[in-house]
């Protein structure tokens, strides 16, 4: 394909996008989702107070691998497949349940708060190097034998969860 008809492509699609008011999303730049519970027609339903809960689901964010390293005596890089690291976060979730009293008319409430908490992760990967060494100076040039490897890079997590537990008066 030329350049002129790509770019000639790009400009359309570009103008279509435009025309049709195609915009990223508002959960897109913030990198979470919120979840909502409704239960408003369940509580009326059955005449009782129900919890109030709701959620965020955050968005998951790939990196770029690193690229190949190569080390002395080694034929084949370090990482054969490299570790993809993946940024998001755990979910978050927000209840509140009232606790209604036994001898009075008032109420009471209990809750967990748990915001959604950064995670970070590599995805596993994978080592090898070849059953032959680097070529030595001395007959013809000729490589080594040695032993064949091959290894897994174990995934990594990263992440510090938090929550609050609470309770009080009213809801």
């Amino acid at each position: 394909m030329k350049s002129t008809t790509r770019g000639t492509l790009a400009a359309v699609v570009t103008g279509v996008a435009a025309a049709m008011g195609v915009t990223a999303s508002p959960a897109a730049a913030a990198g979470t989702v919120p979840v909502p519970v409704p239960l408003g027609g369940a509580e009326s339903a059955l005449g009782a107070d129900l919890p109030e809960a709701g959620g965020e689901i955050p968005l998951l964010r790939t990196g770029a691998p690193q690229g190949p390293r190569f080390t002395r005596g080694r034929l084949m890089p370090d990482q054969v497949v490299p570790r993809l690291p993946v940024r998001g976060g755990l979910p978050g979730v927000d209840v509140h349940a009232p606790l209604g009293h036994l001898l009075d008319d008032g109420s009471d409430h209990v809750g967990i708060d748990a915001p959604v908490s950064d995670l970070r992760a590599e995805t596993p990967g994978l080592t090898a190097d070849a059953p032959l060494a680097a070529p030595r100076p001395g007959p013809a040039g000729l490589p080594a034998l040695k032993e064949p490897e091959l290894g897994v890079l174990t995934p990594a997590l990263r992440t510090v969860p938090g929550a609050e537990l609470v309770a009080g008066p009213g809801l």
